[in-house]
């Protein structure tokens, strides 16, 4: 067994911000991985299978490339396993990797892997998903999960270019994934076409052999893509981006409301750098830390606006958290900002 990475693009930017993890195996003549895995999960060992894929990846991780994450995949069915259980303890600190739950119809119940997903949370590590699932039943799922990358399959990607519902669809979700904060990214990429489709979509993640085959730690871009081009820019919220302090205590936060009397807004972290909630200075010396609602960078303003203004009464003004793709806290925009922004 070896470990493959495939490059992930950011579209906007047309530079590699990620790779998925892929394990490559040796087999006899005539098997394929197919029966490999065929055969595990009839003989009750998927999950040992896949914590060797998993450790076999994760290996590579110390040379990742900065400013890189990373994506794993595990079936839902064998996340609960003692085996793979053993593998995050062997790596706690998963910041900067997304958990990637394959087989998203085989989950029957969210509930059962709460206790799992939190754990890969805790550690700093996100969850995603392949599929939106089907019907109403997957979108539940799905919202239950709360995943931070939804991943488009290569069937929803392929002849985009010259298929009016498909962009429709792939708009609609990427309206649904920025109301709850999560990423998308379009794989199965293998032509041009596609690719400047799902780039004019606004699709801020992609993958595939158009751009890269898998390989060893860490293969190159095999076509050279240039940063999206847009006729009317959507303004962002990463163009109204301020600065406030963060800190990893209320205590903390609280004494710089005393040192700094001008600061307004404060806010709350954890160890993986991700943001917990927003303070002012009355809450901060009450200890109370309150839940800010969060946007990414590439957030339209106008999104942002919407969600900001039905939040409720007693906290539609408070400032909005804005994170990076990998869910650390990157700044805040503030209410006022977004209003005077939206109205030009």
């Amino acid at each position: 067994m070896s470990a493959a990475f495939q490059p992930i693009v950011d579209t906007a930017r047309g530079v590699v911000v990620g790779f998925e993890g892929l394990a490559r195996f040796e087999m006899p003549d005539g098997a394929g991985v197919e029966d490999l895995f065929a055969r595990a999960r009839a003989t009750g060992r998927a999950a040992e299978i896949e914590a060797a894929c998993l450790r076999v990846i994760l290996a590579e991780r110390g040379t990742l490339p900065a400013n890189c994450f990373l994506t794993v995949n595990v079936s839902p069915p064998v996340l609960r396993a003692e085996v793979i259980r053993a593998v995050w303890r062997e790596h706690p600190d998963l910041q900067g990797v997304f958990v990637e739950l394959t087989e998203q119809s085989s989950i029957e119940s969210t509930t059962e892997l709460e206790p799992e997903l939190d754990a890969i949370r805790a550690a700093g590590g996100l969850i995603a998903v392949d599929d939106l699932g089907s019907g109403y039943a997957g979108l539940s799922r799905l919202l239950a999960l709360k995943p931070a990358l939804i991943k488009l399959d290569r069937e929803l990607i392929k002849g985009i270019d010259a298929d009016e519902a498909k962009r429709a669809l792939v708009e609609m979700i990427g309206t649904f994934a920025s109301r709850i904060d999560s990423w998308v990214l379009a794989e199965g990429i293998e032509t041009a076409a596609e690719y400047d489709t799902i780039t004019a979509l606004g699709v801020p993640l992609a993958q595939g052999y158009y751009l890269a085959r898998p390989g060893p730690a860490w293969p190159a871009l095999a076509t050279t893509v240039l940063p999206a081009k847009v006729s009317n820019p959507v303004p962002t919220v990463r163009d109204l981006l301020d600065v406030a302090p963060a800190v990893a205590s209320v205590a903390l936060a609280a004494q710089i409301f005393t040192d700094e009397p001008g600061v307004r807004t404060v806010v709350l972290i954890d160890h993986h750098t991700r943001p917990v909630s927003v303070l002012d200075s009355e809450s901060a010396h009450l200890g109370m830390a309150v839940d800010a609602l969060r946007v990414t960078l590439d957030t339209p303003v106008r999104d942002a606006l919407l969600r900001a203004i039905t939040r409720d009464r007693a906290h539609r003004y408070d400032p909005l958290i804005v994170t990076d793709n990998a869910g650390r806290y990157a700044g805040i925009v503030r209410l006022e900002r977004l209003v005077t922004t939206a109205v030009r």
